[in-house]
């Protein structure tokens, strides 16, 4: 793969791929994300992705072997950017190297602030479209479903330790029980408040943001 994607070590030997392939990794994505939302999921081949990037497959390839590996990397980043929102808006921090790891400058976290960040998500159809396109992928690829599964539970593990920050005294199983339940009630608002499967209302709105506010240990 001639200079494609030269690798650098880092301190721990990991590879850690040079400014420029970083930045062709991303244009990969960046076209993967576009394919699963103008053209769905049943059209979301590598080839198909490829050519959206402009690339060869075997390029593509070279970054993400599978499509798996290729749906893994757009969930991460998507999770990434959703820390680096709540962090700017709350101040909250996660740990990069552990998911139950959250700290605030406050001590504890506003739920309200952090329901609005989330919620506020929603409000990009294109992004709603990704994540539904992303399940119907999941639902019939048992590969692709590990990696969906593998995402919410790095997901549940963040707010657990969301609501361990507001809650302390609760114990790890409740605490872990209150986040799926705060993941499942937000993951299938997402289907009604974007009008895919429902109608949006200001009630609605009202009562989900003080069910999630809730659960998060207000």
């Amino acid at each position: 793969m001639s200079g494609a994607a030269r690798e650098e070590k880092t301190a721990g030997g990991k590879p850690q791929l040079t400014q420029q392939g970083s930045i062709r990794r991303m244009s990969l994505l960046d076209a993967a994300e576009t394919v699963l939302v103008a053209k769905g999921n049943a059209n979301a081949s590598l080839r198909t992705i490829a050519d959206a990037a402009g690339v060869r497959i075997g390029h593509l390839q070279h970054y993400f072997p599978t499509r798996a590996d290729l749906i893994k990397a757009v969930l991460e980043r998507a999770l990434d950017r959703s820390l680096e929102r709540l962090a700017d808006a709350t101040g909250l921090r996660v740990s990069p190297d552990d998911p139950a790891d959250i700290q605030s400058p406050q001590g504890r976290a506003d739920t309200a602030d952090v329901v609005a960040v989330v919620l506020a998500e929603q409000d990009d159809p294109q992004m709603v479209r990704l994540y539904v396109e992303v399940w119907a992928l999941a639902a019939r690829d048992d590969e692709i479903a590990q990696v969906v599964r593998e995402f919410y539970r790095k997901y549940v593990t963040h707010v657990a330790a969301l609501v361990h920050l507001n809650r302390p005294e609760w114990p790890a199983d409740l605490c872990r029980a209150r986040a799926e339940t705060f993941v499942a009630l937000v993951e299938g608002a997402a289907l009604l408040r974007s009008g895919i499967a429902g109608t949006r209302s200001a009630a609605v709105d009202a009562e989900l943001a003080r069910q999630a506010e809730r659960l998060l240990g207000e």
